[in-house]
């Protein structure tokens, strides 16, 4: 079993930044992605950016688009995410997933990932 262990979260400002960072507990796959989703209050579980491990390539929800970088460190088994410019309506329980999927635009309307970390709140007062 993997774990995904965040840091990062909490309070910001409407315009305000913060960097999450997931870390893997351990590698389980040959090749995978990592990436992020959100969850507003009364909303649908949304994707938000994803990176191939390789860092090769990255893929981002058109909503975070010029906002939000992923990226990863591949020594330390970690996946960041800075966000910028962060808006009210972006408040949301951010989750780190981990998946085989490679093919990180079809992430966008992946419903289930094979690895999920617990979700970190992430509020923005307006």
């Amino acid at each position: 079993q993997v774990q995904l262990v965040y840091s990062g979260g909490g309070l910001v400002q409407t315009g305000g930044s913060f960097r999450l960072s997931c870390a893997a507990s351990r590698r389980t796959f040959s090749a995978y992605a990592m990436g992020w989703f959100r969850r507003a209050p009364g909303k649908e579980r949304e994707f938000v950016a994803a990176i191939e491990w390789t860092g090769a390539s990255t893929y981002y929800a058109d909503s975070v688009k010029g906002r939000f970088t992923i990226s990863r460190d591949y020594a330390k088994n970690t996946v960041c995410l800075q966000m910028n410019s962060l808006k009210p309506e972006e408040t949301a329980v951010y989750y780190c997933a981990e998946d085989r999927q490679i093919l990180i635009r079809l992430w966008v309307s992946m419903v289930e990932c094979d690895y999920w970390g617990q979700g970190t709140q992430v509020t923005v007062s307006s």
